[in-house]
C-alpha cells in the first residue's frame, strides 16, 4: 500500500510541477514534473504487482504492553 500511496503523491506532484513549468515557460521545471508523474506511476505498479502477488507490506499492529 505504502508504494501506491507514494506513487500517487509523485503523480500529483508531477503534475503540478509540469503544469508550472508550461506557465512560467520554464522547460526544466515541465521535464522534471514528467519525470516525477512517470516515477510515480511506476510505484504504483510495484505497488500493484505486490499486491496482486500478496507480498505486500504486513499491516503494523501494536503489540499489547
Amino acid at each position: 500500500m505504502k508504494d501506491k500511496t507514494e506513487g500517487k503523491w509523485d503523480e500529483a506532484k508531477g503534475k503540478i510541477k509540469e503544469e508550472t513549468g508550461k506557465a512560467v515557460g520554464d522547460r526544466s521545471t515541465e521535464i522534471s514534473g514528467k519525470m516525477d508523474q512517470a516515477k510515480g506511476h511506476m510505484k504504483e505498479g510495484v505497488g500493484n504487482a505486490k499486491r496482486d502477488l500478496g507480498v505486500d507490506e504486513p499491516e503494523r499492529t501494536e503489540t499489547p504492553r
